[in-house]
């Protein structure tokens, strides 16, 4: 188990997504950064968010559809 986070580089928080590591995450997470295309998005594979402070507060997801959904409306 993992989190795949979503943090805008100069905000505060991020959203947050359980998932499991794979091919399935990796390709996944290369799509959503294609098309965020450089908008200062960060995408990052944690371990667990209490160990993470720096991306807090997270905002969990329940479904890669609501993480997309909300990453591509966090861009500029």
């Amino acid at each position: 188990m993992c989190y795949l986070i979503a943090k805008e580089r100069n905000a505060h928080g991020c959203i947050a997504l359980k998932t499991t590591h794979g091919q399935h995450l990796a390709d996944f997470k290369y799509a959503l950064d294609d098309a965020l295309d450089g908008s200062g998005i960060q995408l990052v594979t944690i371990s667990r968010p209490t160990a993470y402070g720096e991306y807090a507060p997270y905002r969990f997801v329940h479904s890669e559809e609501e993480f997309a959904a909300q990453v591509l409306a966090m861009r500029a």
